[in-house]
């Protein structure tokens, strides 16, 4: 006898919905009348017996076992157990019986769970037309219901990959849910958190199939990426309110959505790969762009953190690059974005500068340079054009901004460049001074035709101060790693400029390659020191390739430092910094020969102070005196000769007494007096050669040479830098003519012809002694002076010579008219001057 099986009252209340399961009519009219229910399938059965008459009772538990039983023991009818509990789901979703959708969703989840064969496919995609039915609905009860079995069906892991499978349904709703603005704040913290949780789901679902990357398709991450970066601000921005934000306990960051949104985050970066970083990159810009993120900046960098510490280190350069692409296409944005951008640049270097980044170095360096000229011709391009009245306060604002990007640029340049090992950061230094613009040379590689004197200082300014983040911490074994000549050179251009900013940027960053035992902060200050055995100098024997490097650049760095303190926009700190060139010299790379070189300096700069030839200020010269001071009883104490050090300090005692001008301690006070001349001073006030070389040579040092004046070397540096030379006395002065006036005419500056000239043309008495001492003190010179000062004295001889002549043959030799016109400079720009054939003055003979 069969047995009969009780019918559900839900299966009575619309039969003809029946009908959709292809059975006869009699079949149906049986059902009706549970006369015949044991000829309906076994599954359909076994589904029905699951759903209580009260939903409140939930659901049957007993039936339930024996329906997964029954799956599991048949695999093969899961496709049909899913369309059927999906087709009695899509009944009561449209009904609104909400208890009748929560059991069949937890029949669902069980049988999910509890079914791995094969045959799970047809039964996931029914479950998955199920889900998005719950996604669909209005509900937001529905909606949660629908993302956790979602979340229940990711972390299962299948045996066989289904690439038919498309998640973008998914990845929209969800999407649109973590954007949810209900009414009622929790519903709303609700909705999100379920959309949070959702895309986490279909991220680790997708992820994880190599064979399929339509999850890193760019329509895809344009949507989960500004979602999940959307929760994060929103909540970041309420914890920025006034007042402390409460401990939340661990239940409670479980349902932050903030806290949810960023871990997701984070797994989505941490499984991106080498050709899906840029599409799980790029739409944080277009996130941060549309919402004006970059200014303040720190969510901006907050993310960059994120995705900096969340990818692998070999990606890391995939980012930088992505972050100067958009700086790029950023570039005539305001100052601030500029700023913003550059500013999560420095933390995204700061993270991965000590990590692999491949060939982006050279890339940063040249793009931040590039950004920094941008920034210094804006900046130009307002103070020149700024408008009148109210406007020019924009137009300050503008500067000080344009600074703010400037200094950004700077720092991270510097930040970046300490970072490198040192061989990189040698190629930086040379790529960063090659980019420094001198007057008069073109070999600088920066463009910066429109910038104007002012901006072309600007940047240079800009340039060296890079440079001195770069060589900040330095430590090279010898000075010729840290010095090349190919580098030397080019540093040591600027020093020559009239610019007393330039000049100490350029004396920073010397000392910051020489400084190789870390002496520079003991020697802050240009003062006189009482004991120098206090400081605790730190030096070493100086090895073969230092004294190299010196018997070869001494002379230079001799003359830059002479020149140095010849300048006449000179400030104290620049004398600080000459005081400290000269101490590291004598620290690092002093042997005795180089001493003897140095004092030879140290007079000659006090010699020059005393007759000033270059009509120096009085604080200036007496500022010089006291950096001789200062100097001289420094190298007095570090080569220990007593006789030395007690001339030396003879001196400054009597200096304190009878002229405290001369001492660093008093000049570089305010309102130091200064005296009206130093012609009438007592010879013991200054140091004298013929006691430094008694002293010096009783302790065993070669003196001859101090007898011998020190002369700089002097190369077309001066000119190039637009400065005097120093031999520069006899000049010739030509008026250049307008182009109107004819070649013909010239103009002569002729002498005033006096009394007292005349007597002194026809007094030749004691003419024949003074020629017999100045060929003494030639012969004297070219026997004991050392052969590179010889040849550099020559040189520069003969320099002046071809000098002069190219003057000179300029004026004199003028090419002919031509009536394509003739090449004439007018405001710095070059023009065409047509003239006609028959206004041509040719020669007679060329007359026919």
């Amino acid at each position: 006898m069969k047995d009969y099986v009780q019918v559900p009252a839900a299966e009575l209340e619309k039969p003809y919905e029946l009908a959709s399961t292809g059975e006869t009519p009699t079949l149906l009219c049986l059902r009706v009348c549970c006369c015949c229910s044991a000829l309906r399938p076994r599954y359909k059965r076994l589904v029905d017996n699951i759903f209580p008459e009260d939903p409140k009772d939930g659901l049957v538990k007993a039936d339930m076992e024996k329906l997964t039983f029954y799956a599991v023991s048949a695999p093969e009818k899961l496709d049909r157990i899913g369309s059927y509990l999906a087709e009695r789901l899509s009944r009561d979703v449209v009904r609104h019986r909400t208890g009748y959708v929560l059991i069949a969703m937890e029949a669902l989840d069980q049988l999910l769970m509890a079914c791995h064969s094969q045959s799970i496919k047809p039964f996931v995609e029914s479950f998955l037309h199920m889900v998005a039915k719950l996604l669909e609905s209005g509900e937001p009860k529905l909606q949660v219901l629908g993302t956790n079995s979602f979340v229940k069906f990711a972390n299962i892991e299948e045996d066989t990959p289904s690439y038919h499978r498309r998640y973008d349904f998914f990845v929209s709703r969800f999407s649109a849910m973590c954007h949810s603005y209900h009414s009622d704040p929790e519903t709303r913290t609700e909705i999100r958190i379920a959309g949070i949780r959702g895309i986490q789901g279909v991220v680790r679902k997708t992820v994880n199939d190599e064979l399929r990357a339509t999850i890193w398709e760019p329509q895809h991450m344009d949507k989960i990426v500004p979602s999940l970066l959307f929760n994060m601000q929103k909540i970041e921005e309420a914890d920025s309110r006034i007042g402390p934000p409460p401990s939340p306990s661990a239940a409670d960051k479980e349902e932050n959505p903030a806290v949810l949104a960023e871990n997701c985050f984070r797994e989505l970066l941490g499984r991106a790969s080498f050709g899906n970083m840029n599409n799980a990159v790029r739409p944080v810009f277009a996130h941060l762009d549309h919402h004006k993120l970059w200014d303040p900046n720190e969510f901006a960098v907050h993310c960059f953190k994120i995705i900096m510490y969340s990818i692998q280190a070999q990606y890391s350069h995939h980012v930088i690059q992505e972050i100067l692409g958009h700086l790029d296409a950023c570039k005539k944005d305001s100052p601030r974005v500029r700023a913003g951008i550059i500013q999560v640049l420095l933390e995204a270097v700061a993270i991965a500068a000590k990590g692999s980044i491949g060939p982006t170095v050279l890339e940063v360096f040249n793009t931040l340079l590039k950004h920094l000229r941008l920034s210094v011709e804006f900046e130009a391009n307002d103070l020149q054009g700024g408008p009148i009245g109210n406007a020019n306060l924009n137009t300050s604002s503008k500067d000080s901004d344009e600074k703010i990007v400037q200094n950004a640029i700077i720092q991270t340049i510097g930040f970046f460049g300490s970072n490198l090992p040192d061989y990189q950061r040698s190629e930086i230094m040379m790529f960063i001074m090659g980019k420094v613009p001198v007057f008069g040379t073109s070999t600088h590689t920066l463009d910066i035709s429109q910038l104007g004197d002012l901006g072309t200082r600007r940047i240079q300014i800009m340039l060296l101060r890079s440079l001195l983040m770069v060589t900040s911490g330095y430590k090279a074994k010898t000075i010729v790693t840290a010095l090349p000549g190919s580098f030397l050179d080019p540093l040591l251009s600027p020093s020559l400029m009239e610019d007393y900013e330039l000049r100490q940027l350029v004396l920073e960053v010397m000392h910051n390659l020489m400084d190789r035992h870390d002496n520079r902060a003991k020697l802050r200050g240009i003062r006189i020191i009482p004991d120098v055995a206090d400081l605790k100098i730190k030096r070493e024997k100086i090895c073969r390739q230092d004294t190299s490097f010196m018997k070869k650049n001494g002379q230079q760095l001799y003359r830059h430092i002479y020149l140095g303190c010849k300048e006449e926009d000179n400030v104290h700190k620049n004398y600080e910094l000459l005081y400290t060139s000269l101490a590291l010299i004598t620290i690092e790379l002093a042997n005795e020969e180089v001493v003897i070189d140095l004092i030879r300096l140290a007079i000659a700069l006090q010699d020059s102070a005393i007759i000033n030839e270059d009509n120096l200020p009085m604080f200036h010269r007496c500022g010089i005196m006291a950096l001789v001071a200062a100097y001289l009883n420094f190298v007095s104490q570090m080569i220990a000769v007593p006789a030395f050090c007690q001339h030396v300090s003879k001196v400054i005692e009597i200096r304190t007494m009878e002229a405290p001008y001369f001492l660093p301690e008093h000049i570089f006070r305010d309102k130091c007096m200064l005296p009206k001349s130093l012609e009438k001073h007592d010879k013991n006030l200054y140091f004298l050669t013929n006691k430094i070389a008694e002293s010096l040579g009783g302790s065993g040092y070669s003196v001859e040479r101090l007898s011998v004046p020190y002369v700089p070397q002097v190369t077309d540096e001066d000119r190039l830098s637009r400065r005097k030379s120093i031999v520069d006395t006899v000049s010739i002065q030509v008026d250049i003519l307008p182009n109107s006036i004819p070649s013909d005419d010239v103009v002569s500056n002729t002498e005033e012809i006096t009394f007292e000239a005349l007597k002194k043309a026809i007094d030749t008495s004691g003419m024949e002694e003074q020629e017999k001492e100045k060929r003494r003190l030639v012969i004297e010179k070219f026997q004991k002076a050392p052969f590179e000062e010889i040849a550099a004295q020559c040189e520069s001889k003969a320099n002046l010579l071809h000098d002069r002549l190219a003057q000179i043959l300029e004026l004199t030799i003028r090419p002919p008219p031509s009536p394509s016109g003739t090449l004439t400079i007018t405001s710095g720009h070059a023009q065409y001057q047509s003239v006609p054939v028959y206004e041509m003055k040719f020669p007679d003979l060329c007359v026919y």
